[in-house]
């Protein structure tokens, strides 16, 4: 046996295929189709806008300057009352254009003395004060034998100023008390110049340098309070009212005085509603608003206003007033040619309150405290 010295050639293999990965939709990459892209209609340019023309700048507003209002100045006192002296003696009156001429005849016989006696009832005296100034005139012409016209003129006017009596004290009570303001409410029916009284009234208190605030507490007329408004407004002086037709007097009296007080004025005056239509209406009304306002402060005046040319008829209106509040005095309006003196002594007689105020016209200063000379002097004058 042969001993082979060289290895044995292994017979070459070939070495296996590496194997392929296998085939998955995942792996074939399919290449993608690009679409044609289609062209989108092109809309129309739109037209260039055509500017807006600038509007023109608007003119500046004309500033209109308000004159300043200016307050009318009332007539003092001494004014008023020179005019209301001359205007009175120029009415018609039948003291001066009858009386005087009947008792300056010569001979006064029983006949005479009763014309004299009907001429003073013509002047709305009243019966009882014609009758009994018929008596104290003949007891003089009697005694002291005089026919001179100036002698029977001086005797007229001493009894006349008697009968209407010096003695009643006819200030106003418009004086500042306690720190609160005097307070007034006027009375009266409607259509005898009230709320007009009141306006002619501050402009009398203004003029004698007092600070007024007005009350308008006739809430029933629908104009009362503008005009009163409008009073005021005239010599600077404020009003205070309600917005709402027809609200409380009361409420609107009271809340008059409360500015008076906080204001530091030194009267209240307050208008009041006339239209009622019962005697229990008007004490019911009436006396409230006077109980209201004086929650705030007392009531010093209470102003009856009495047209002068309703005569006797202006009494029975003034008892019912009284009955229903404590009147202080009498505002005599329209006092001129057509009224007849003689019914201050009527009314003072029969209410026992003397005439505080007279007025002749419908002028702002045609109102003036009542004096009794001068009133006198007036009547008899020729």
């Amino acid at each position: 046996m042969v001993a082979l010295d060289r290895p044995v050639d292994e017979p070459k293999v070939a070495p296996p295929p590496e194997p392929q990965p296998e085939l998955t939709a995942a792996t074939i990459e399919v290449p993608s189709v690009t679409e044609p892209t289609v062209a989108e209609p092109q809309a129309p340019p739109e037209p260039a806008p055509v500017p807006e023309p600038e509007p023109e700048p608007e003119p500046e507003p004309e500033v209109i300057e308000e004159p300043a209002v200016e307050l009318e100045k009332p007539a003092p006192a001494a004014g008023r009352l020179a005019r209301l002296r001359a205007r009175l003696a120029k009415s018609n009156n039948v003291f001066s254009k009858g009386l005087l001429a009947l008792l300056a005849q010569d001979d006064i016989d029983e006949d005479v003395w009763d014309e004299i006696e009907e001429t003073l009832l013509m002047s709305d005296l009243g019966t009882d004060p014609a009758m009994e100034l018929v008596d104290r005139l003949k007891e003089r012409v009697t005694v002291e034998g005089t026919r001179d016209p100036e002698a029977v003129r001086t005797m007229l006017r001493e009894e006349l100023i008697k009968m209407v009596d010096p003695t009643m004290d006819r200030r106003l009570a418009a004086t500042r008390k306690d720190g609160k303001p005097a307070v007034m409410m006027v009375v009266g029916v409607n259509g005898v110049g009230k709320t007009t009284t009141v306006g002619k009234l501050a402009r009398v208190l203004v003029a004698e340098e007092r600070n007024v605030i007005l009350g308008a507490a006739d809430t029933f007329r629908a104009a009362a309070a503008e005009q009163l408004t409008t009073w005021g407004e005239r010599v600077g002086v404020e009003t205070v009212r309600s917005e709402q037709e027809g609200a409380d007097p009361a409420s609107v009296a009271f809340s008059a005085v409360e500015a008076g007080i906080q204001q530091e004025a030194d009267v209240v005056l307050v208008d009041t509603a006339g239209r009622l239509h019962s005697k229990a209406n008007l004490m019911e009304e009436l006396g409230k608003v006077k109980r209201v306002a004086e929650k705030q402060a007392p009531v010093d005046e209470v102003l009856l206003v009495i047209d002068a040319t309703t005569g006797q008829n202006g009494l029975m209106q003034a008892k019912v007033f009284t009955e229903a509040v404590d009147v202080t005095g009498i505002v005599l309006t329209k006092l001129d040619g057509t009224a007849k003196g003689g019914i201050v002594v009527a009314i003072q007689r029969q209410l026992g309150v003397p005439v505080k105020l007279i007025g002749l016209g419908e002028g702002a200063d045609d109102l003036a405290p009542f004096e009794t000379e001068a009133f006198v002097d007036a009547l008899i004058a020729s």
